[in-house]
């Protein structure tokens, strides 16, 4: 055995620290441990000492020793802290395994087992948990509370457009065309008891598309105006998005599109979070809702425009107005809500059972609305 150094020996069942002789052996294979406290010589291989990293230097060096094992990769719980800087270049110089972390078949297997469980539990957590959350809060949060963050949303949401090519303030208000606006408005919701007091905007964009946000916040594209050939197509479409605020549709299709941190911002009211309100904001502008809750929009639809004795026929022509555009460049709103034949057909036969229906906008009114960009 080569000459002793000294050395400090922890041995990890007491905070005790034993000073102890460590020399190399004679074949340099192993450690020798050596102390008046030590019970006996302790005799550590080299190729199993592993040093800890955030312990090393030029002029200390502490190790542990790993031992291999087919259900684990145990470390000792004793730490040898080597002084002699002789001793630690040699160490450094010939030992190359010195940092290497072990990694074993026990424990890789557990590391898998693991990973494993941990994307099992996130799937969980994606698929069931926070849906279920995003349903029961939809219901339960204030509606004060939702509003402020349905405006929120809406002021991403004109962000976003910006970023996809608008200029300036997206906000349409001519005079005449923001009274027609209002007097459409006013026109279908008048005879409900809505749950929300509605805000109603234009913004100035080519995309034909409408879009309900939390808390009653709606907003209409001058794309959509720019496509429809007569006022009652649009307040078809518009009837369809208040059909969604009522229902909470939109509440519940950004608390799943956010996840949790789209539950906490609701939770909490904190609307400054950029991440999960940019994120809202994306999913809404390709909103696609559930078949069931498309279903429960168009009937909601068809009722309030018949409650304001609006021809339903105009929800039906938007349809085919829509159709008529090239394919290749299917508009937002066609994409983002599935038309079919049958929802067409729903509304023209649900027409033919009106009576009494009277134009909801003068041709004056009409054409304000659609210049309100203007």
């Amino acid at each position: 055995m080569q000459h002793g150094t000294e050395a400090q020996f922890y041995d990890g069942l007491t905070a005790a620290r034993h000073r102890v002789t460590v020399a190399l052996t004679p074949d340099k294979h192993a450690l020798i441990i050596t102390g008046d406290s030590l019970p006996e010589p302790l005799h550590w291989r080299l190729m199993d000492i592993r040093a800890l990293s955030d312990t090393a230097d030029d002029s200390r060096l502490t190790v542990t020793r790993h031992t291999a094992s087919d259900d684990e990769a145990p470390r000792d719980v004793a730490r040898l802290v080597i002084l002699d800087t002789d001793l630690i270049r040699w160490l450094h110089g010939t030992r190359p395994d010195l940092f290497k972390v072990e990694t074993h078949p026990g424990a890789l297997r557990k590391l898998l087992i693991y990973a494993a469980g941990a994307i099992a539990a996130t799937a969980l957590v994606l698929l069931v948990i926070l849906p279920a959350m995003a349903d029961t809060l939809a219901r339960l949060i204030p509606i004060e509370r939702e509003v402020a963050f349905g405006k929120a949303v809406t002021r991403q949401m004109e962000r976003q457009l910006r970023w996809m090519g608008a200029d300036g303030d997206l906000g349409c208000a001519s005079p005449k065309g923001s009274a027609a606006l209002d007097k459409l408005l006013t026109r279908l919701t008048d005879p409900q008891d809505m749950a929300y007091q509605i805000e109603l905007q234009v913004f100035d964009h080519p995309m034909v598309n409408a879009f309900a946000a939390p808390g009653g916040q709606v907003v209409i594209l001058r794309g959509l105006l720019d496509k429809a050939n007569s006022p009652e197509e649009v307040a078809g479409v518009l009837a369809h998005e208040l059909g969604h605020v009522e229902s909470r549709d939109a509440t519940r299709l950004t608390l799943r599109a956010a996840g949790s941190a789209g539950i906490l911002t609701m939770i909490i009211g904190d609307f400054t979070g950029g991440a999960a309100i940019a994120l809202i904001g994306e999913n809404l502008l390709s909103a696609s809702y559930t078949r069931e809750a498309e279903g429960a929009a168009d009937v909601f639809a068809l009722d309030m425009l018949a409650d304001a004795q609006v021809d339903a026929d105009g929800f039906a022509d938007f349809f085919g107005t829509l159709a008529e555009m090239e394919p290749i460049n299917l508009p937002e709103y066609l994409s983002s809500h599935p038309v079919t034949a049958n929802r067409a057909a729903q509304a023209e036969a649900f027409a033919e059972t009106q009576s009494d229906t009277t134009p909801i906008l003068t041709d004056a009114e009409w054409r304000a609305l659609q210049s309100i960009c203007d």
